[in-house]
């Protein structure tokens, strides 16, 4: 009679805790399956983007006929473009002294308005510029005096050049015009290009 009584009292005590662990399962399996399915989803979402960034770079790539073969600095290759280059090097080279001496002369506070250069700077200035100025000989007139920084006559914000007679007369020159000048009188054969890619358009 014992066993009778123990296995009615065992099978509701059992279905008591099967019905605990079903409900715990339940319970539980609403927060689990989500996680795990945002995480494919999630990995798969970020697969299909990468394939479709591949496909839209072949795509532009095959449009634009670009490619990783295609060298960076083709033109290095070209003879041609490599003797410019080093042409232009040699002319930068070149008129660079007489360039920075011109600046700090007109643009620093090395000379008042009105002051006549020292006679190092002077020469330096006839020699490199005012021999090659296209019309020196008419700025020179009846002699040369000396050389002036002053203020443009039109252009009140900036200062140039004068060559200053000795019959007291002066006038202004263009040291880029005498620059321009002295380029196409010893490099004629890249002068064009030069000026073209170094001076300003405005600068006449």
């Amino acid at each position: 009679m014992a066993a009778p009584l123990l296995l009615r009292a065992g099978i509701p005590l059992l279905r008591l805790q099967l019905q605990k662990r079903s409900s715990t399962v339940g319970f539980l399996a609403p927060f689990c399956k989500p996680s795990f399915c945002t995480a494919i989803d999630s990995s798969h979402h970020h697969h299909d983007n990468a394939t479709t960034t591949t496909t839209t770079t072949e795509s532009t790539n095959a449009i634009t006929g670009a490619n990783k073969d295609t060298p960076k600095y083709p033109r290095w290759d070209n003879p041609d473009y490599r003797c410019w280059k080093d042409k232009e090097s040699e002319i930068l080279s070149d008129i660079e002294p007489i360039t920075l001496l011109t600046k700090e002369i007109l643009h620093s506070d090395r000379y008042m308005d009105g002051e006549r250069l020292t006679a190092e700077d002077e020469k330096a200035v006839v020699e490199k510029l005012l021999t090659y100025h296209p019309h020196s000989e008419d700025k020179i007139g009846s002699g040369l005096d000396s050389i002036m920084v002053d203020r443009h006559p039109q252009f009140r914000n900036s200062r140039c050049l004068f060559v200053v007679r000795t019959d007291g007369g002066w006038i202004d020159f263009s040291y880029q015009k005498c620059i321009r000048a002295y380029i196409r009188d010893k490099y004629p054969s890249y002068a064009e290009r030069f000026i073209r890619e170094h001076f300003k358009r405005t600068s006449g």
